[in-house]
């Protein structure tokens, strides 16, 4: 058995509510942090499942990318950790994540019910749109993530690319300095794999940290982890966080946007490739598209450069999974060209394009039916060599249909 993408950890379900006021009590107003099993708010698994009926849950993590690229045609699969309870097996949370992976499609064979700690969990504390909410995780079993275990899963599903979420939101995951996911990336590599991480630190003050230079502590576990991936690509807020801890802190601000993004890659690529003649591709999202650096396996490393995404944007639903949907598209692409990348002769600006596209059709999904815009790769990928600006989403849409 074979397939195109696993991904791995971080099973995660948002719930949303304006009567979740314990959040700011944990975070701080309109703040967002990693919080501990033991402050969970003791609701019940009934109140759980009226939530999910209600359509106030979302399933995040692998929720915001895996079915994207099983609705594009991938033969995906989801390993993570679930709740243990009385829904067929699962606690609440973890029954909806579960049928909502399976619902797509999804291989589900190597999910791991943990018996103590409940499926995690992220409380939104909807305000008025002119206020923001704060926003609290708890990762749970996802804390108590087992790398032996899922070797397993990639020895039997032999994927072609294994996509781990999230660097720094789990406390066994990270465990060593972030040296033993490092350590399982690299063996991932070994069997065949094409490797991708993202960082997450669920940061409260983006702004407030930028500025002053401050290091964020989870930044330091990419230190032995980026040598050893292929596809890494971070938000400019945490590009900036990253570069002012694993380098002095820099002063931002006087110069433009471009300069800042092609510093953060020069830097990061300078310091954490090797030539070990394989592709890679560093980037960083932005608002209006992404900016990309790669390698290809002669060494060969040609100019950043910057994808402006031709898809319009505004009216944007939610941004919650914005990143994710965009890794989700790139991968989908070099799924599709899997030799390409490997021969480094990969299209690299259609490939973030594609990320562009299934970010733009995520964001401006409705909260309840957040994959519905995404379609099979074959018609993506004529949209994105029409080489067209779409400056009206209901032009796409009718495109897509």
């Amino acid at each position: 058995m074979s397939v195109d993408v696993l991904v791995i950890n971080t099973a995660v379900v948002d719930f949303r509510s304006s009567e979740f006021n314990f959040v700011e009590k944990l975070v701080g107003p309109g703040g967002l942090a990693k919080c501990s099993t033991e402050d969970m708010p003791d609701y019940s698994q009934e109140e759980y499942r009226q939530w999910i009926e209600r359509g106030q849950a979302t399933a995040g993590g692998p929720g915001n990318a895996a079915p994207l690229m099983a609705r594009a045609g991938l033969k995906t699969a989801v390993d993570v950790n679930l709740g243990k309870g009385a829904f067929n097996g699962l606690d609440a949370a973890g029954r909806y994540f579960y049928d909502v992976m399976t619902e797509d499609s999804i291989d589900m064979s190597g999910t791991y019910i943990h018996s103590t700690l409940p499926t995690g969990t992220t409380f939104i504390h909807e305000k008025g749109k002119e206020e923001r909410g704060g926003i609290a995780y708890f990762p749970n079993a996802n804390n108590d993530f087992d790398f032996d275990y899922f070797k397993e899963s990639v020895e039997r599903l032999n994927p072609k690319i294994v996509y781990y979420m999230y660097s720094g939101l789990s406390d066994r995951g990270d465990a060593n300095g972030g040296k033993d996911l490092a350590e399982f990336i690299k063996w991932c590599r070994k069997q065949g794999a094409i490797t991708i991480v993202d960082s997450h630190t669920l940061t409260g003050n983006p702004k407030k940290l930028i500025d002053s230079g401050q290091p964020v502590k989870e930044y330091k576990l990419l230190i032995p982890l980026l040598p050893e991936v292929d596809i890494f690509f971070t938000s400019s807020d945490e590009a900036k966080m990253i570069e002012n801890t694993l380098s002095s802190p820099r002063d931002w601000t006087p110069f433009s946007y471009d300069e800042n993004m092609c510093h953060f890659l020069d830097f990061l690529t300078s310091k954490f490739w090797q030539g070990d003649n394989r592709t890679k591709i560093f980037g960083v999202t932005v608002n209006n598209g992404a900016y990309e650096k790669h390698m290809k396996p002669d060494g060969t490393v040609p100019e950043q450069a910057k994808t402006e995404s031709r898809f319009i944007a505004s009216e944007v639903i939610d941004l919650v999974g914005a990143g994710d949907s965009f890794r989700a598209g790139l991968i989908t692409y070099i799924a599709r060209n899997i030799d390409s990348f490997r021969q480094g002769n990969l299209n690299f600006s259609e490939a973030v394009q594609m990320g562009n596209l299934f970010a733009c059709l995520y964001i401006k999904a409705p909260l309840g039916d957040r994959y519905r815009y995404i379609k099979p790769y074959e018609k993506m990928s004529k949209i994105i060599r029409s080489q067209k600006t779409y400056n009206a989403f209901t032009e796409l849409i009718e495109l897509l249909e």
